[in-house]
């Protein structure tokens, strides 16, 4: 069975300070897959999709491993949270606060997200 590609005109913007970035179109987010943008100000952010269609938006570097690669993590859920884990040493990143759930010290950063 073939699936039929997704048409839409939908861009993916982050809110950023006081106005919206637009990143990417919405069919570049894969359900399940992350992908790397690159912000204005050289930070790199981790854009996700669930299968229900939500969109989330992280900070794209591991805080254990110091390298950008949480876009290229395995998503999941925990508790009915979703999370990314990092493909380095695998600690988990609820991808709604940011929250490290193996380490209660550590949170990435979060960013606001909306299809428009």
């Amino acid at each position: 069975m073939t699936l039929a590609p997704e048409t839409t005109d939908l861009k993916v913007q982050l809110q950023l300070a006081d106005d919206w970035f637009t990143v990417c179109d919405l069919t570049r987010l894969v359900p399940g897959r992350g992908v790397a943008a690159l912000l204005p100000d050289g930070r790199q952010v981790a854009l996700f999709r669930d299968r229900s269609g939500n969109l989330y938006a992280i900070d794209n570097r591991d805080p254990f491993g110091g390298a950008a690669v949480l876009s290229r993590g395995l998503t999941g859920t925990h508790q009915g949270r979703p999370f990314v884990a990092s493909p380095l040493l695998k600690q988990r990143f609820d991808l709604e606060s940011g929250q490290c759930l193996d380490d209660e010290t550590v949170r990435v950063a979060t960013y606001e997200v909306r299809a428009y």
